[in-house]
């Protein structure tokens, strides 16, 4: 695993903000030809070349010169560059190693004052651990690769409990499950474990227009604020999530059937169900996180 690092150094100033240049159109073209980068399909690659986008990113998301953001997915670094216009340090995971190592160039040239804050780190964003990281991130701000993006951001939630906020870009329709809540069509799977971590809302829309190449789907931002709900305690997570996967294994079914595998019998699920006050009758899509929760601690 490659890490190219950079010591930190103090908040930013008004001055140095300015000293930020930001990427357009032009300027993305232009880093993309200089490496030979053609975005692929595989790594779920669309940058943004829209300097207005990624300043309303970084404004939806809260953030300021007292976080520390780890960024998954910083392609060319538009959001990047926009992020160090306004936060105290930006630890940016990269799975390309081309891009990761151009990065840290274009950090230097468009935001010479901001190097010192700034660290770049190879990895895959599924697999990046506490250890892989030069210092623990207060909060989340990324476009996430699309095609794993759901894993990514459970992942990350999971890994780092001192992230307090996150606002990722995602597909639209990823953005609606993640924020439906109970009873809605597109509640699910995403939508509960999300919100085991905290609450999750809708923060906004992306047009396809801000995007090198322009993506066939609509994108959405999604907000995640933590929350002290239910303790971070990796097997009692992993025990809730099991109850989630099986309640949504077949949407149609009531929870007395769909539990069954899980429970060992549907008279085990639907005696576990009672236990945990609530009817076996009902189907997973009305279920809060909380009555999963309640769920998986029966015995």
């Amino acid at each position: 695993m490659a890490v190219l690092l950079v010591p930190t150094g103090s908040a930013l100033s008004d001055s140095d903000a300015r000293r930020v240049g930001l990427l357009g159109p032009v300027e993305i073209r232009r880093l993309a030809d200089e490496v030979g980068v053609r975005p692929t399909k595989t790594l779920g690659q669309n940058f943004v070349h829209d300097a207005n986008t990624v300043r309303r990113i970084v404004a939806v998301s809260g953030v300021g010169p007292d976080d520390t953001v780890l960024e998954v997915g910083p392609g060319l670094g538009s959001l990047t560059l926009a992020l160090l216009e306004v936060v105290g340090r930006v630890v940016a995971v990269e799975i390309d190693p081309v891009l990761a190592e151009l990065l840290p160039r274009t950090v230097a040239d468009r935001a010479p004052s901001r190097v010192d804050h700034f660290e770049v780190i190879t990895a895959d964003a599924l697999r990046v651990s506490r250890s892989d990281l030069p210092v623990l991130p207060t909060a989340l701000v990324a476009n996430l690769p699309y095609n794993v993006a759901v894993p990514v951001l459970l992942h990350l939630l999971a890994e780092f409990p001192e992230i307090t906020t996150a606002l990722v870009m995602v597909q639209a329709e990823v953005a609606d499950r993640l924020a439906a809540g109970p009873g809605s069509r597109t509640y699910g799977v995403p939508s509960v474990k999300a919100r085991y971590h905290g609450t999750v809302s809708r923060a906004g829309a992306v047009g396809r227009n801000v995007f090198w190449p322009e993506p066939k789907v609509e994108s959405g931002l999604v907000r995640v604020e933590r929350t002290s709900t239910y303790p971070q305690d990796a097997e009692l997570r992993a025990n809730v999530f099991a109850v989630i996967d099986a309640a949504f294994a077949q949407r149609r079914k009531t929870m007395r059937s769909a539990l069954a595998g899980w429970a060992g019998s549907p008279a085990e699920a639907e005696r576990r169900l009672r236990a945990a006050d609530i009817d076996p009758g009902i189907r997973g899509e009305r279920l809060s996180v909380d009555d999963f929760v309640r769920l998986a601690q029966t015995n």
